[in-house]
């Protein structure tokens, strides 16, 4: 009766991310009035998420970080860096960004239009100066015909280049997972493991607390306590980048900060202090490895560390009490059934 209910709920489609516990197949896209997608524009965008010109010194674009063949991440602990510099935090997947309310770990972003911004600038990761990218782009006449074809005059702008790579972005769109035919009905769809790790999803392993809706994420901040890597703790490197993030936000003790404040910094309210957002469950077998820091390589681990209840010291977590047996059923239901069909792409022809 449970599963014939939460069949019925998935396909009212409901915007927003659903209420919780409810999952839903619907794959309507949502795409800002502004910024209407277009097969030009989603084109143009392509490009230019391939094209190393976007960063300093030429060697890196958007799908270094976020590569087809990785889930649209790289698959390492903390994102790849601009030379001599190290990043300090896991690349998330951009499958199904699209649906997100925030972006970023620390959610410092509300538009895809602005979060593709961030990283050209970041000094430690593209390293790029967004007036010289202009000049670079519209050096090309290749890229100033396509920005005629899509803006109506050829005039390049970082707004214009963000509003093109959020178009493309918007069409990663994870599909024709196991569990979005099973919400449609068919009761076949989920194996017979993969049928009891959804059971546990919404019962017993209370994830669906969190992850649900169209993106299985709430769109929220939890402070889970997830470990330091004590080897990240230990890199200058990363400390400079750890204070010069938390300069940036002017954060008063940034040259003492020695651990990840999350969105504290964003929103400078205490009960943020190490609190990171949810994340999509989508595809989340090809997105290793997991959490902010990447501290976790298998999703094994990962059910691990809820099943104690979270990190020492947290108060949003309690221990599950799952069996080895439940645990092993839950990582199939999430290895098999929230993997959809391959996402197809046509590599661009970069000018």
């Amino acid at each position: 009766m449970r599963r014939i209910i939460w069949i019925l709920l998935g396909l009212l489609c409901l915007p927003a991310g659903g209420f919780a516990g409810q999952l839903e197949p619907c794959r309507d896209v949502p795409v800002p009035a502004q910024n209407p997608q277009t097969a030009a524009k989603i084109e143009l965008g392509k490009k230019l998420f391939f094209d190393r010109r976007l960063s300093g010194d030429g060697t890196t674009s958007c799908a270094t970080c976020h590569n087809p063949e990785q889930g649209y991440s790289d698959g390492l602990e903390i994102s790849l860096n601009y030379p001599t510099t190290r990043n300090w935090r896991n690349s998330p997947t951009l499958i199904n960004v699209a649906f997100q309310k925030y972006l970023f770990h620390d959610g410092r972003a509300a538009t895809l239009e602005e979060q593709a911004l961030f990283p050209m600038m970041s000094a430690f990761e593209m390293n790029q100066n967004l007036d010289f990218l202009e000049e670079e782009i519209r050096t090309v006449p290749e890229y100033v015909a396509e920005f005629t074809e899509v803006f109506g005059d050829g005039d390049v702008t970082r707004e214009r280049i963000a509003m093109a790579i959020a178009a493309f972005e918007r069409t990663l769109i994870s599909r024709d997972a196991p569990l979005d035919r099973f919400l449609t009905g068919d009761a076949s769809a989920l194996s017979p493991e993969a049928l009891k790790g959804y059971e546990i999803f919404m019962g017993k392993g209370k994830c669906a607390a969190c992850h649900f809706g169209v993106n299985l994420a709430d769109d929220r901040f939890h402070v889970l306590n997830v470990r330091e890597n004590p080897e990240h703790l230990q890199d200058p490197r990363i400390a400079a980048t750890r204070r010069f993030v938390a300069k940036v936000y002017h954060f008063e003790e940034y040259r003492t900060l020695a651990e990840d404040p999350g969105r504290y910094l964003i929103t400078k309210d205490r009960q943020d202090w190490k609190a990171f957002k949810t994340p999509t469950l989508r595809e989340i077998a090809g997105t290793a490895p997991y959490m902010h820091n990447g501290i976790y390589a298998t999703l094994a681990e990962v059910i691990e560390f809820f099943n104690a209840g979270g990190g020492q010291g947290n108060t949003v977590l309690q221990p599950l009490q799952l069996t080895p047996m439940e645990k092993d059923q839950l990582r199939v239901f999430l290895e098999e059934g929230l993997t959809g069909a391959p996402l197809t792409l046509t590599y661009p022809k970069v000018p």
